[in-house]
């Protein structure tokens, strides 16, 4: 894996490194070279759909699939519009396409709209109360960029914007919104506060010097706290929503032992995250992907 400067997130060895120049601003825009997002985005809405179940599972999943990659996609570019200043005064972003001149903010909207038009194609393809939770979410992901100018906390507003998956999967498959649904949206709201605060560890320092607000700088400039405290606090809320959800109704026996193993792994992340390394925050994070496939894997095998 190759990025475009070594202090640069835009990886340019991959499939989208080999797309046409015409086009490939915009593959850069919806961060298709680093999928990770879209992993974020799709884990919850997985999470409820398998512990819903039903024989259209699979069918609502791709559906899902399809529509993560379009939302995060215009999610970026939206985000990338707002920062488009900000991104140019900081090492990891300064070479994204809008700050470094190669998409034009008037082409950037318009790119945006069309995906926006995409993802409606996709969520009508579900109930009434699904699309309107989808419809809601707008709101969500057009004022999170904002988020890190105004408030120490944008992490937990992306926790309230990427979560919208959990009610929108059980949602979509039970046209209900339950108790459950919300304490897995709750879950992953932590989940999100937890993995986006490690994420946030990368760039403490140039954060501070464009003013950018976020988590990590609060604990350790302003609060003088470990980060790994309160993530660890984070995750273990998390894990004991989700596992609040996951057993409702399951005999626990010897096999329930099964769930602790993606645990693990959240605390290996805390465990071993570092104060001053960020290539090490980044791995921790992307990590995250591993583990929600884990989650997967547990509901299935207690199903």
């Amino acid at each position: 894996m190759e990025t475009l400067k070594n202090h640069t997130d835009i990886i340019t060895r991959g499939w989208v490194g080999k797309m046409p120049q015409s086009i490939r601003p915009y593959l850069y825009l919806m961060r298709l070279d680093r999928p990770i997002g879209t992993w974020l985005l799709l884990l919850p809405a997985f999470w409820a759909v398998l512990l819903t179940g039903g024989m259209d599972a699979w069918s609502v999943m791709g559906l899902f699939s399809v529509g993560a990659i379009i939302m995060r996609g215009a999610g970026c570019v939206v985000n990338d519009i707002w920062d488009r200043n900000l991104d140019g005064q900081v090492e990891r972003t300064e070479m994204r396409p809008i700050p470094n001149g190669d998409v034009t903010v008037k082409k950037a909207l318009f790119f945006v709209l069309c995906l926006l038009c995409l993802g409606f194609l996709i969520l009508v393809q579900f109930n009434i109360l699904t699309i309107g939770i989808g419809a809601v979410s707008l709101i969500f992901v057009g004022a999170y960029p904002l988020m890190k100018r105004w408030t120490w906390w944008p992490q937990a507003f992306l926790g309230l914007t990427f979560n919208f998956g959990a009610l929108m999967g059980w949602c979509a498959m039970t046209g209900e919104l339950p108790w459950q649904a919300w304490a897995l949206y709750a879950s992953g709201f932590f989940w999100t506060l937890g993995y986006d605060t490690i994420y946030a560890m990368q760039d403490r320092e140039d954060d501070a010097l464009v003013g950018i607000k976020s988590t990590a700088r609060l604990f350790t400039d302003r609060l003088s706290i470990d980060p790994r405290v309160p993530c660890f606090m984070f995750y273990l809320i998390h894990y004991a929503l989700l596992m609040m959800v996951i057993f409702d109704g399951v005999i626990i026996d010897w096999v329930a032992l099964c769930a602790l193993i993606p645990f693990v792994h959240l605390m290996w992340q805390v465990k071993t995250l570092s104060m001053t390394d960020p290539q090490n925050a980044l791995d921790r994070f992307k990590s995250n992907c591993h583990y929600g496939l884990m989650v997967c894997g547990v509901i299935l095998f207690l199903s």
